[in-house]
This record gives structure tokens, sequence and C-alpha cells, in this order.
């Protein structure tokens, strides 16, 4: 069995679960038998919209033991400090993937870092994207907004001036709550519901985004991508979107914004490949 771990919660977004998704549906399209670990039920509930049926949940990184048993094989998504953990993980676990946190992340009891510069043999890419957003779709001239799955400090609503300035269409997060948006529909003339995402980014010929996940989806969808700087992304994340001729601007600038779509933003060829090497470099590990 193959356990992946993917950090989770209303204050964190969505993003490691759609990584996740993506391994996981080809890791069993490969005849490899998964789990999602994640920290709350609702993640798990959002996996079955990317096509994961089942999925555990548990409190943190220092629980990955109580699901896993000794022979299985784990992939550890997420920031936490494991406390120690993670030199029990790879003496009992078969084999031990993780998520390089920032460029300096190394390898510390023999697990395989998934890293954004791969470079070598020892390490997989972690660039994850499904393969539906290689597809060619038909785009509407909307411009869509997408903050990310999560805005527990109300980003939106003390950026106001911002969206009522700029034809946008919002695309709500998971995480976004009723009363929530009520006030939204204050800013925005039209809100999309998070179960529409996958059409959406595929869609829409221009997207503005804070997450990471979601500006490469995009950009791998041939859409304008604008990404808002608002410091939750790491220098190496943010270098590969300016490799991928993703247009950064600093937090909410509404001039620099208005410059950029009188310019337009260009389209590049995107960089980022499918998955089935980065499922193959994992399966030969196994």
């Amino acid at each position: 069995m193959l356990y992946y771990y993917a950090f989770t919660g209303h204050k964190h977004g969505l993003d490691r679960v759609k990584r996740a998704a993506v391994v996981l549906n080809k890791l069993r399209d490969n005849g490899i038998e998964t789990m999602l670990l994640v920290n709350d039920f609702r993640a798990g509930l959002v996996a079955r919209e990317f096509g994961v049926p089942e999925s555990v949940t548990i409190e943190t990184i220092q629980d990955i033991d109580a699901i896993a048993e000794i022979g299985d094989s784990v992939i550890i998504d997420s920031p936490e400090d494991d406390h120690g953990r993670l030199v029990k993980y790879c003496s009992d676990f078969k084999s031990v993937f993780r998520f390089a946190q920032s460029a300096d992340d190394k390898s510390i009891h023999g697990e395989t870092m998934l890293r954004i510069n791969c470079d070598d043999e020892e390490c997989i890419s972690s660039i994850i994207v499904d393969d539906v957003y290689f597809e060619e779709h038909k785009k509407e001239e909307r411009t869509l907004f997408f903050l990310g799955d999560s805005d527990a400090d109300k980003i939106i609503l003390n950026h106001a001036d911002f969206f009522k300035d700029n034809r946008m269409e919002l695309l709500l997060g998971h995480y976004f709550y009723v009363k929530y948006e009520d006030d939204l529909k204050k800013i925005f003339d039209t809100l999309h519901e998070p179960e529409e995402y996958i059409d959406l980014i595929c869609s829409s010929k221009r997207v503005v985004t804070a997450s990471f996940q979601t500006a490469l989806e995009a950009s791998v969808a041939r859409a304008e991508v604008i990404f808002i700087d608002i410091n939750i992304i790491s220098n190496e994340e943010k270098e590969l979107l300016k490799l991928l001729k993703v247009i950064m601007i600093i937090s909410f600038d509404n001039n620099k914004y208005k410059q950029l779509i009188i310019d337009s933003v260009p389209l590049k060829p995107t960089m980022v490949g499918r998955s089935d090497t980065i499922i193959e470099k994992l399966i030969n590990r196994l």
C-alpha cells in the first residue's frame, strides 16, 4: 500500500490535494493500491471531485504510522516539523518520498526528495499538473480570479476597490463560508462555485490567482496568467513562474494590473510536461 499525506486545512488551502490527486489517480491506473491522508474531512470530500475515491483523516505528520504499516510506502507533502518522526518512517516503510519545502531542503534519512529544481536521478520533479489542462479547450472572454481555497484573513474584502475597478469573475474557494459569500456578492457580479474549478481554469482566457498550483494549471491550459504575490510561496516557486512567463504583481497593485491589461499578458509555450515521467520514477522506487 502507498499512502500519500497532504497537509490541508481551512488556513492552508488545497493545492497539495490537487497534486496528490494527479499522482494517486495515475498510480491507481498502474495497479498500485493507494490511500490519501489529509488533516480534515472536507479536504477528503474535495479530493473526490478530483477522482480520489477515499481518504483518511489524521491530525498531523506524526500520525502517519497510526495508519500506514511496516513495509508500506509513503509520500509526504507537508511543511510541518516531524519532531524526529521521519527517521522512524524511513526505517519502517519500504519507500519514503518527501516534497522539498525550500531550495535548501535536503534528504535527511535517505528519503527521496520531490523538488522543483530536480537535475539529477536522486530526486523527482515536484511540478505536477493534471493531464486535463494539457488538452485543447475553447476559451471564454473572461477574467477569472481565484485567490485560493481559503481566505481566513479576508484578503479579498480588504482589497475590494481592486476588484471593483477591474472586471473579474470570482471562483470561490472550498473553504469560503456562506456569510462570506454574501459579502463577496457586493464586489463581484459573477461568482462561480468551487466545483466548477477544472472547467473554469481550462476555459478562461485570463486567470488571476495567488495560488501557485492554479498558476501552473492555468499556464499549461494556455491562459493568460497573472500571479498576485502576497508572500505565501517560496522563491523557487516564484522563479518557476517567471520561467513560465507568468506575470507577477506585488499584492493588489491596481496601477500595475491596469498597465498589464493594456499591454496584454504574453502567451509562451509551456515548459511543464505531463506527469507520466514522474509517476514512472515513483513506481521504479517502490
